[in-house]
């Protein structure tokens, strides 16, 4: 007899099944999943296009041809779900562009959501200023659409994913009301947040127990606590006494990459110390003190930003000090964790044994299961997910005014939103903060080329000033060792010589520095890149090239000097003005004075 073949299951059915099922499970979008008509068919009503189309009735046809990854599917299906709940399916005169404009805001909203993963074609640029679906339709409507705006749209490029039908009504002549349904959904998400960092499931055979300290505080972060609450939900605690000596926590730790916090419960905290000690935390991950260190050493770095953290939490009257490991001392108010880590390396034998939250000589950040993690894209995607956190808790707090906050961590808050300056743009500000623009005449002294074809009529050109050529110049001292990387040496030069050229610097002081310094004399700024050769012996001796400088009769006596090493060198002092260039991720071995600027 022979045996019945099993029929095969299609790949894209499967995963369209699976991006649908997960999507289910989540509450924001339970409410309109039960109530819309999902069909995947090849005899379609309508053409579906590149992924799906939504009519105003709740339909969504899916394209059956298309092969996607399940979290491409709760994408496109949550795209299609935010049109009704959001209200998009009015009338305009021109509807195509409205399309575009509500598809627009729904990637926006899917992007800040992380709500499932994008197809690569419509991934885009989604910082346009307008903040509403009219207010971009009507930006829009006014000039002409950037092509790469089309490519949100879940029915292909610049295509129409909305579809206008007569209203449906159901038995009882009722119509479907979209956007009370999206509302109940997002009641229904905020609860299930709640409830899960209420952590009232903790037995596996679901038997709710008494909340621990920890899990208190936690629960007290995410309803009282606007700064702090969304970073505290995404974080699990772990209080396991076992694997606390594993680790050597003494009290706390918590580990960025694994979204984890570590307290030990043999520390015996109360639920005020646990708040102190979860802040503490929460802040090292929401300032990103993980990533911040630059070369510096992580404990020395962890002790100082313990520093500047428990002196805000102090202020701010977050809980109890813990009676092992806060490190508090008045004398550091007000100042940085730059700052402080550069007054701890210049007495490393006081600070050698102090103790953190984890423990005698250890730092209570935990690295990752690969070194330097957050360099990689996973890494990136969290330290942006920490920043908006606490960007947006800041935001809740301030306009709920729930507490009073240190004016620093406001100003921290506030700087890691923004966008890194680039070097390249810090050190153009310092060329042009010693080199003023040049002011410029006519004269008629020497003829000018273009009157070669009309020599009776004078033309005059311009010339700079009498004297104002003189003594324009700076210093420039190259680390050329051979633990200088020649790619970054390369690029800090290649950019010295345009920005010199660019704010008419004609000549430039330059030594070369290894284990001795070799004096070049003035060199035009073109020709600085093409005579560097990095000879690599042994060590970097730069001070005495500063001191030769400094007392060079033939370079002005206010000509600042531009540093450029990798942080391998002897301790400096510079009287007149200065600036260094290092690669990014090193750190000079003193506390510098004038400005550091970290190439990349």
């Amino acid at each position: 007899m022979a045996k019945k073949s099993k029929k095969k299951i299609d790949p894209a059915f499967k995963a369209f099944w699976e991006g649908r099922r997960l999507l289910d499970e989540k509450p924001m979008f339970k409410a309109l999943m039960d109530h819309v008509r999902i069909v995947r068919d090849k005899g379609l009503k309508y053409p579906t296009g590149k992924w799906a189309m939504i009519t105003n009735n709740g339909d969504i046809f899916i394209n059956p041809k298309v092969r996607a990854k399940p979290d491409e599917w709760v994408y496109i299906l949550a795209h299609c779900l935010l049109h009704l709940g959001f209200d998009h399916f009015k009338e305009h005169e021109n509807f195509p562009l409205w399309n575009l404009a509500c598809d627009c805001f729904v990637a926006r909203f899917l992007a800040n959501l992380k709500m499932g993963t994008p197809p690569a074609e419509m991934i885009g640029n989604i910082n346009f200023s307008s903040g509403s679906e009219q207010a971009l339709y009507n930006e829009l409507n006014l000039k002409e659409v950037p092509s790469e705006l089309k490519a949100f749209s879940v029915a292909g490029m610049g295509k129409v994913d909305m579809i206008l039908e007569p209203i449906r009504r159901d038995y009882h002549g009722n119509v479907i009301n979209w956007q009370k349904l999206f509302s109940k959904g997002l009641a229904l998400a905020v609860t299930d947040v709640v409830r899960k960092s209420a952590n009232h499931y903790v037995d596996t055979e679901g038997d709710e127990k008494e909340l621990t300290h920890a899990q208190k505080a936690r629960r007290w972060f995410v309803s009282s606590y606007p700064l702090l609450g969304a970073l505290a939900s995404n974080f699990k605690i772990i209080e396991d006494h076992i694997l606390c000596a594993r680790l050597n926590i003494s009290v706390a730790a918590v580990n960025p990459q694994l979204k984890e916090i570590y307290i030990n419960p043999a520390a015996g905290l109360d639920e005020e110390q646990c708040r102190f000690v979860m802040a503490h935390e929460l802040l090292h991950v929401g300032l990103n003190h993980h990533s911040r260190s630059r070369g510096r050493d992580p404990y020395y770095w962890n002790v100082a930003c313990d520093y500047v953290i428990n002196g805000w939490l102090i202020e701010m009257e977050i809980g109890y000090l813990p009676p092992r490991g806060s490190l508090h001392d008045p004398d550091f108010k007000g100042l940085s964790a730059e700052s402080i880590y550069d007054r701890i390396v210049t007495d490393i034998r006081r600070f050698r044994k102090i103790a953190t939250l984890r423990g005698v000589g250890i730092g209570d950040i935990l690295e990752g299961s690969v070194p330097n993690w957050w360099k990689q894209g996973d890494g990136i995607d969290l330290d942006e997910f920490y920043r908006r956190c606490l960007g947006q808790g800041l935001v809740y707090h301030e306009c709920n005014e729930r507490g009073y906050l240190p004016a620093g961590l406001i100003e921290e808050i506030r700087a890691l939103s923004q966008p890194a300056i680039p070097w390249d743009v810090e050190l153009a500000k310092w060329f042009d903060d010693h080199f003023s623009p040049i002011e410029k005449h006519r004269t008629y002294a020497r003829p000018s080329r273009r009157q070669a074809s009309t020599p009776g009529i004078p033309r005059p050109r311009w010339t700079p000033a009498h004297g104002a050529m003189d003594g324009r110049t700076y210093g420039v001292i190259l680390d050329t060792s051979g633990s200088m990387d020649r790619t970054l040496l390369a690029k800090a030069l290649g950019t010295i010589a345009s920005y010199s050229i660019a704010r008419d610097v004609p000549l430039v002081r330059v030594v070369f520095c290894d284990a001795t310094y070799y004096d070049q004399g003035y060199m035009q700024p073109e020709a600085i890149a093409q005579s560097v050769k990095v000879k690599g012996r042994g060590g970097t001796v730069i001070q005495p090239a500063i001191e030769m400088l400094e007392k060079c009769e033939n370079f002005p006596k206010d000509g600042p000097i531009l540093v450029i090493t990798d942080g391998y060198c002897d301790q400096l002092r510079i009287r007149r003005k200065h600036a260094f260039v290092l690669p990014r991720g090193h750190h000079l071995p003193f506390i510098p004075k004038g400005k550091v600027f970290f190439i990349s």
